[in-house]
């Protein structure tokens, strides 16, 4: 490639128009460097699928490209799809401790070797292949957070991650402003910044604000006291610790990712506690109710969750009593509304006072808001920008913003998961799409199940199922037992025997007329009765149960 013709492409496979599976790609001719791999959780209509991540396709069909994987932080969005990845594509992988800690914990849940992670500091600088990477503290709702720069023989591309701008961070350690200026100044050709709060004015407080609402809910309160964040919200963690530590009361852990990640994080220094102020769950019944803290996961309401499973009474190691103070220091994600209001009015039934709502006090977002993202765009001062992470909504507004601080609005790219964006030093475009899109993950199954077999789930949860069992002798194909018709999901067949013994008949004559036809093969036969049935069952019920005829043979 002539000099006069190069070009960068900056590829997202995942993280826009949606919340989780950030994945971007990087390239510069036959060199890549991939952002993040994070999953997200399934929607309501994914029914029995466990968890999403993004379709790579892309990176298998060019895994001898890729030279690294770099992470911005530890949250389950940007680091979760990696067991999945790391199987097929085996390449170096830089984060900074924290974050490779966490994903040495779920690397080896999964059998995944974790001898590709290589440790990095804020403010360290790496070579990879053609690209400098260095990584930008930056404040988030987990420590540890880094921005990135990327220097490419066509310029420098900045990329925010999840930040905000918190001028007192709970561990002292800032968002590095003149980093990103120091960047600005020399000039930066392509910002990605995180849009997530891109609509909400003004500032997002501090997560030092979360301590005294902590404080105050402590001071209070004479019971126990059970406190449900996010797992990886390890400054959150601390300040419950630290308030737990004023009030003379001891700390317990709850839920597995709790416990790994609180684990971690003692260990790796992220998280302190004087000797004897963390003790075991099994031991909180050694001290009075008034003296003990539990630390646990279920803030969104998640099923399987511990608050989730104290709030329904099914835990077998936490009952919930009246005059329990629970305190759920976290906002719903979108979507987990129901699940959350759903918990909250369980525990409220269980005579607990639940403690809940940003206008608490109890919770502050990780994400900047419209005055912190000016305040970023005007440090870095980009030749061209692509809103990410965040719904698509997010996105609108973020470039809107952009476009007020007099950005052109051809040098913005609201883009979808895999667009190929494509850069010079002067122009910038949408030049095509690569396949990108959502593998689900069921269990041990990774992208076996589709949208047929999600359609087939939803058609069963919405009207049921109908067995069709009958047994032909295979030399004539003429009925020797049956039909008998099994119903699940349909109807109680004890208080629907005239449908049912009518849905027979229909399934009789469907066979007397493949006899009558000579219909001899076996799937011409299940046809028709499925369309016979399907048919009759429609237009008294109004229902499209799935049905299911089963040949037996003699």
């Amino acid at each position: 490639m002539s000099k006069g013709n190069q070009k960068l492409q900056i590829i997202p496979l995942g993280g826009l128009g949606e919340i989780g599976k950030n994945m971007t790609v990087i390239r510069y001719e036959d060199e890549i460097l991939l952002i993040d791999s994070g999953l997200m959780f399934p929607e309501e209509d994914m029914l029995g699928i466990d968890l999403v991540i993004p379709d790579i396709t892309y990176l298998l069909e060019n895994r001898d490209k890729i030279k690294a994987i770099v992470l911005t932080h530890g949250h389950e969005d940007h680091i979760g799809a990696l067991p999945y990845v790391l199987k097929q594509i085996s390449v170096p992988v830089y984060g900074t401790r924290l974050t490779l800690g966490i994903l040495e914990g779920r690397l080896k849940e999964n059998g995944v070797d974790s001898s590709m992670l290589h440790p990095v500091m804020q403010g360290d600088i790496i070579n990879v292949g053609c690209f400098s990477v260095g990584f930008i503290r930056v404040n988030h709702s987990i420590p540890d957070a880094v921005g990135l720069s990327i220097k490419t023989p066509l310029g420098m591309i900045v990329h925010t991650g999840d930040f905000k701008l918190d001028y007192t961070p709970i561990d002292g350690k800032m968002t590095d402003f003149r980093r990103f200026s120091e960047l600005g100044n020399k000039g930066v050709l392509v910002m990605m910044a995180d849009s997530t709060n891109s609509e909400r004015e003004g500032h997002t407080p501090s997560e030092r604000t979360v301590g005294a609402a902590f404080d105050k809910a402590f001071h209070n309160c004479r019971s126990r006291i059970i406190v449900a964040t996010f797992s990886s919200n390890v400054h959150r963690i601390q300040q419950v610790i630290d308030t737990a530590v004023r009030y003379k009361r001891k700390v317990a852990v709850l839920g597995r990712s709790m416990v790994n990640v609180v684990n971690i994080s003692l260990e790796l220094g992220y998280i302190n506690a004087p000797e004897g102020t963390i003790v075991d769950i099994d031991e909180i019944g050694n001290y009075p109710m008034s003296r003990i803290v539990i630390i646990t996961t279920g803030s969104q309401g998640e099923p399987m969750s511990a608050l989730t499973r104290m709030s329904m009474s099914d835990h077998r190691k936490v009952g919930i009593v009246p005059g329990d103070t629970v305190i759920i220091s976290a906002t719903p994600i979108p979507g987990n509304e129901k699940l959350v209001a759903k918990t909250i009015d369980n525990l409220l039934k269980l005579g607990a006072n639940v403690i809940y709502g940003r206008n608490k006090g109890i919770h502050v977002s990780g994400h900047a808001s419209q005055e912190e993202l000016k305040l970023m765009h005007n440090l870095v001062r980009p030749k061209f920008f692509i809103p990410v992470h965040g719904e698509y909504h997010h996105l609108v507004q973020h470039a809107k913003l952009a476009r007020e601080l007099g950005m052109p609005k051809d040098h913005i790219f609201i883009a979808e998961n895999g667009s190929v964006l494509e850069f010079t030093k002067d122009k910038g475009a949408i030049v095509g799409k690569v396949q990108a899109g959502m593998v689900m993950v069921d269990g041990l199954g990774v992208g076996d199940v589709g949208n047929i077999v999600l359609r087939d789930r939803r058609q069963l949860s919405q009207d049921g199922i109908l067995i069709v069992v009958v047994t032909m002798d295979r030399a004539t194909s003429r009925v020797v037992a049956g039909p008998d018709i099994v119903s699940r999901g349909f109807v109680y067949v004890r208080e629907s025997e005239a449908l049912m013994d009518e849905a027979k008949a229909r399934v009789e004559q469907a066979l007397e007329k493949c006899e009558e036809e000579k219909i001899t093969e076996w799937s011409t036969i299940k046809s028709n009765v499925r369309d016979a049935l399907g048919r009759y069952l429609f237009d008294k019920t109004r229902r499209r149960p799935m049905i299911l005829p089963i040949i037996m043979e003699m």
